[in-house]
Parts: C-alpha cells; structure tokens; sequence
C-alpha cells in the first residue's frame, strides 16, 4: 500500500467551523475552499462533504482492505480521496470540473497509489481504468447517481461492492420493493446484479452548502453479472409508460416487433402473472424470465429511452 496516512479534519462543531490556532478550518473541506477560492457549483450538484465522522461511517461500510483498488467519482475537495487513498492499494478519482483540480491534487500529492481522471464519469468507459476497481466507493452530484451506479455495475465485471452517498429518494428507489411508488427500472436493473439496501439517512449539515434533499448511504454487493443489453431494453421500455399495462407500454416503443402485445401478455399469465400486468407488479428476478418468455429475438430492436 502507498502513501503515508494523514489525520482527518474535525467535524464541523456548532456555532462555527472548527479552527487551527493559525484561524484557518481545521477540516479540509473549508479549508480548501477557502485557500483555492472554490465557490460550489449548483449546476453541478455540488455539495461538498464537511463531516468527517461520515467518512468513518462509510469506510466501514466498504469494508476496505489493502488489496482494494477503488473508484471514487465526484472527488470534489478531495475530502474523501484522502481518506481512502492511504487504505487501499489504488485509487482512481473521477472529476468533471476542472476548477477543482488544485484542491484534488492537493490532496492526493502526497499518495503515489491514487490517479486523478478529470472527465466526466457519464462518458468515461469504466472499462478502460487500470488497475480495474473491485469497489465503488463516492459521493455521487445527485443529477447523475443512478446513471453512474449502473453504469459502473455493467463495466466494471470486477467490482463487488459500491458504497454510495446519493440523493435520498434515489436510494430508496433502488432499494425498493416492487408495487410501490419507488419501484421501477433502476430498482430492476439495480437489482438483477446486486443486493441493495439503505443503510443509514445522512442529515443536510453534513454537506457544504446544504442541499435542498435529504441524502443516504445506499450500498450494493454483487451477486450477479450485469443483465445484458436487451434484457435492459425491456426494462426500460416495461417502465417507459407507467399508468399503461406492460404489454401496452411495449407497444408504444420504438423498434418493437408487430406481435409484441400478443406475445407479451402470453409470456405473463406463463409468469403467473395478469396478461395485463403493470411493470411495477414483477419483482426483479421475473424480468429476465419475462425476455425469455417473449423471446429475446423480438426484444433486440427495442430503442426505449433510459
């Protein structure tokens, strides 16, 4: 393992931030905004993380080991980078604004196991990383936490475990149960290849500037592949019409084959299900029973909108 570890910051206290004799923040978070001028951006969702007895809470929910080569993305003010980059063997951190390369490379100058991607975590193939990552480990900009969660489970084989601080109700949809309001294709796809849960709600005063939605560590652990492309074109299509029946939403999906309603409510009574069915009705292991049911040679043309 490289990099000698470094003390953390203090958590913010109330009525004040935390201070060194020198009157600069002790946590380097506001430190670092401060010394680099850095002013968050709300078109990127930034909020940067301030406490550090959360990276305690999420270090042990990653369960890091030295072995770990981990993938941070939003590495921010490099608060959490530099408290992973001395646990584990290598680190990769992504960042999209380029405004906050000073502070990243201040904190990570002192490890030589941690690489610094400045792109955007959207566009970059996971793939391409090397060493490959085994675990996820991120403040996720909440604009794009699902999209890079299932993005990072179909690229990265390797990877076994994610650790993930995103937008509340974003947790809680791909964690949910199906028949709920919150249930629907980042549920599915989510868990066709993880178990998921929530593990804890993290309050607003956590973060810099405080967002305007409550927050939660969500963590999955693989136990399967990712499903492949056209059982997440059904996925997507299945959900693309909510207050439509599944077969009816398929329909109405670009590409699909001139059968698909007729074959589509056959394959769900042979499911046990309604012909009629809703998507929100089938738990997740059904969907890849359903694209067999149809026929995954009908579903290759689907061009729903993720």
């Amino acid at each position: 393992m490289s990099g000698a570890r470094k003390r953390g910051g203090e958590p913010r206290e109330r009525g004040g931030e935390p201070r060194q004799a020198s009157g600069e923040p002790r946590q380097a978070s506001l430190r670092r905004l401060r010394v680099f001028g850095i002013r968050p951006n709300r078109e990127l969702g930034q909020n940067f993380l301030i406490d550090d007895n959360i990276l305690r809470v999420i270090g042990s929910a990653a369960e890091l080991d030295a072995e770990d080569v981990v993938l941070e993305v939003g590495g921010g003010l490099g608060v959490l980078s530099e408290f992973l980059a001395p646990r584990v063997a290598h680190l990769h951190v992504v960042e999209v604004d380029r405004s906050l390369e000073p502070p990243l490379r201040d904190a990570l100058e002192q490890f030589d196991n941690a690489t610094l991607h400045l792109a955007d975590a959207v566009k970059l193939d996971f793939a391409t990383l090397e060493p490959s990552p085994s675990k996820v480990v991120a403040n996720l900009p909440y604009g794009v936490a699902a999209t890079v969660l299932l993005k990072s489970i179909a690229e990265l084989p390797d990877a076994t475990l994610w650790v993930a601080m995103v937008q509340r109700e974003v947790a809680e949809r791909l964690a949910a149960a199906p028949g709920g309001k919150s249930y629907g294709g980042t549920s599915v796809l989510a868990q066709l290849a993880c178990d998921v849960r929530v593990l804890r709600k993290v309050p607003r005063s956590v973060f810099h500037p405080e967002p305007n939605v409550d927050s939660a560590l969500v963590v999955l652990r693989r136990r399967a592949e990712a499903p492949p492309e056209e059982l997440v074109a059904l996925v997507h299509a299945g959900f693309a019409h909510r207050r439509k029946a599944l077969a009816g939403s398929l329909v109405l999906t670009p590409g699909a084959p001139d059968d698909i309603r007729d074959a589509t409510r056959a394959a769900l009574e042979r499911l046990g299900h309604q012909a009629d069915a809703r998507a929100e009705r089938l738990p997740a292991e059904d969907w890849p029973r359903l694209a067999d049911a149809i026929g995954r040679e009908r579903l290759a043309g689907l061009r729903p909108r993720a």
